[in-house]
């Protein structure tokens, strides 16, 4: 019995050490990338007011834009959850934003009564969801990340983007559960408990 633990735990590191030397290949072949170059889309702000793309950098080069299915989803809700906590740790790199497929006022009432503390616009009205290829064959939006530069000329690049789903690397919830017995057993996400 003592030895098939020793193996297994063996075996759980190893397998560890595998994931970890994939995804510092991972990052290697993103930073390989040139990027694409993106136009300087208009986004809503909670009041309904127009925001350039090139102006949610800030005074930052760079830009962390996440993509969110907005209200209607709770996965997509928990993952936004996750962020509130480190959002400010990552704006200290780079500026921070989430964009919705809600509209700004059910954007405003669903992001305050959340208190998300980061940046919350809406896409709604806007060809960057579509252009940045996060809506599916039926024009539903997808969840996921892009990442942008931007130059000392005004030139906005997407670095590099992901998709969001369970056991994904962006929300912790899924691997804790995956060290229970019986993993998240059927458990998904709700927009209250």
């Amino acid at each position: 019995m003592v030895t098939s633990t020793i193996t297994t735990e063996k075996q759980v590191q190893d397998v560890e050490r595998k994931i970890a030397d994939l995804r510092k290949q991972l990052v290697a072949l993103r930073k390989q990338s040139s990027g694409e170059s993106v136009e300087d889309y208009t986004l809503k702000r909670k009041d309904g007011s127009s925001v350039r793309l090139s102006e949610l950098f800030g005074d930052k080069t760079d830009l962390i834009v996440i993509h969110n299915m907005g209200k209607r989803c709770s996965y997509c809700t928990l993952w936004a959850d996750g962020f509130n906590g480190v959002w400010r740790h990552l704006e200290n790199r780079a500026a921070f934003v989430l964009v919705s497929a809600d509209e700004p006022e059910t954007m405003k009432q669903f992001t305050e009564g959340r208190n998300w503390g980061f940046t919350c616009l809406s896409g709604a009205d806007s060809e960057f969801t579509h252009a940045m290829g996060y809506l599916d064959e039926k024009g539903d939006p997808k969840p996921g990340v892009s990442t942008f530069a931007k130059d000392t000329t005004g030139r906005i690049t997407r670095v590099s983007h992901t998709w969001f789903g369970p056991g994904d690397d962006f929300c912790a919830t899924w691997h804790i559960l995956d060290m229970l017995n019986a993993g998240a057993d059927g458990w998904s996400p709700k927009l209250s408990y």
